[in-house]
């Protein structure tokens, strides 16, 4: 089959959405084991890689068509995908499925994946060579070596904490104190602890090193230090991610990531209450008179900081070296476009939500002019305005007579969260929109899911 027919055929099936025929030519009992087995890596790495649903399932779609896998079916859900191709005739079905046991972020192999699909689909890559090249891709290592990809997160903290009007000695208190944080984290998940407590503790940790800075005599340094030592623990690329799975029909990983997204907030919650509530009943001298009350400005020192945040998530979540300049941008004009719009007395959700649609709509375009994946342009950039000071202002509130106010700034966190997750993701829709060609020849009309039935 010619490059110009696969196209067609790729073009047709994510169209209608519906499996393609098996070739006429050909017998139509014949389903090449290799290009089933090829579909179900591809589709694994991209998930575990920090992916979307909807993109996995068009990927993998388009592969199944560039291999001529007959009426293919896919199926992704968060921790498992299945592939089933139906040869007709009588001949029994050929389907596999893998479960995602562990997903970590790496940016850099969705970069290397989404190329490795693209050209399948136009024909120009031989399913032996696509099996070499996903094989020499599982043993390559990440751009960045294990010691820095630790190192960033407490560079996260660092910068937030600059942000938030620290200096240089809190800085550096919140770099120790989100390492201390990571590293026991680290330990625990050696010994099988669940994530959720690996977190409580991580925040925990943040929010003791706070409480020492009050108990020392400088509460005004507290607040920004538990401020970057959240930020490095808020769940960002799972929180767009669930939102777009929602958006693009995915209800049941939608579901899942929003959960997943839940219980790691609630995690911080628990950590930074605990914290908290002790040193409260301690005598520790926490009040929410010590919170910064400075305004965001566009002074040299927040640009810098704001940049540096969105880097250092970057290189956290293991993206392309080509990537960290567009996330420097991404940083600072979120932030600058967050700061005049607060200037202009916008409510601080609809100021993130604007912003993160800007940002969305530069950062999709951008991604889809280099033929790459969006998410890391995307998420890296909404870093600087995580809400992590409303989070601890709320659990300082909830401990200190204000039980009101305190729910009241955890409902804020979560709608400036919920307000930067559904922006990057309107930003993607209005690119969309606009453009035609899609990861495997897909655009605008090649999402079942935007034929709407209202339910029925």
């Amino acid at each position: 089959m010619g490059a110009a027919e696969r196209l067609r055929r790729t073009w047709q099936v994510l169209m209608d959405g519906s499996p393609p025929e098996p070739p006429e030519d050909e017998p139509s009992e014949v389903v090449d084991p290799r290009a089933v087995d090829l579909v179900l890596r591809v589709g694994e790495l991209l998930l575990a890689s920090g992916e979307t649903t909807e993109r996995v399932n068009e990927a993998m779609l388009g592969l199944a068509v560039a291999y001529e896998l007959p009426r293919c079916e896919v199926q992704v859900t968060l921790t498992s995908i299945l592939v089933s191709a139906h040869p007709g005739k009588g001949a029994p079905p050929m389907t596999g499925a893998r479960a995602i046991r562990r997903r970590t972020p790496a940016y850099w192999r969705l970069t290397k994946l989404h190329a490795l699909v693209q050209e399948a689909s136009i024909g120009m890559l031989e399913l032996d060579e696509a099996h070499k090249q996903l094989a020499q891709m599982k043993r390559e290592r990440g751009p960045y070596p294990a010691w820095l990809i630790v190192a960033s997160l407490g560079l996260i903290a660092a910068s937030a904490s600059v942000l938030s009007g620290g200096g240089p000695l809190v800085a550096g208190t919140a770099f120790v104190a989100t390492l201390l944080g990571d590293r026991t984290a680290a330990a625990l998940a050696r010994r099988g602890i669940a994530e959720f407590f690996q977190l409580t503790v991580a925040a925990a940790i943040g929010a003791a090193a706070a409480a020492i800075v009050v108990a020392a005599g400088n509460p005004q340094h507290a607040s920004t230090i538990v401020t970057g030592a959240i930020l490095a623990l808020l769940p960002g690329r799972p929180l767009v991610a669930s939102i777009q799975d929602g958006i693009t029909g995915d209800l049941v990983s939608a579901a899942a990531r929003g959960l997943e997204v839940f219980f790691m907030i609630a995690a911080i919650v628990a950590g930074l209450g605990a914290v908290v509530y002790a040193a409260v009943n301690l005598n520790v001298p926490i009040d929410v008179s010590h919170l910064p009350t400075a305004p965001a400005t566009l002074e040299p020192v927040p640009l810098m900081a704001a940049a540096a945040v969105s880097v250092t998530f970057a290189v956290s979540l293991a993206a392309p070296r080509d990537v960290l300049l567009a996330s420097a941008l991404g940083g600072a004009l979120i932030w600058t476009l967050y700061v005049m719009l607060r200037g202009w007395n916008v409510p601080p959700v609809l100021a993130s939500a604007v912003a993160a649609i800007i940002v969305g709509v530069l950062a999709n375009w951008l991604a889809r002019r280099h033929g790459a994946p969006v998410m890391p342009y995307v998420v890296p950039a909404i870093g600087p305005l995580l809400p992590g000071t409303a989070l601890y202002r709320g659990m300082v509130e909830l401990n200190t007579g204000s039980p009101q106010s305190g729910v009241l700034s955890l409902i804020t966190a979560l709608s400036v969260a919920l307000a930067l997750g559904a922006g990057v993701n309107l930003g993607g829709e209005l690119v969309r929109a606009f453009q035609r060609v899609g990861l495997t020849a897909g655009g605008r009309w090649a999402r079942p899911a935007a034929r709407r039935t209202r339910g029925f």
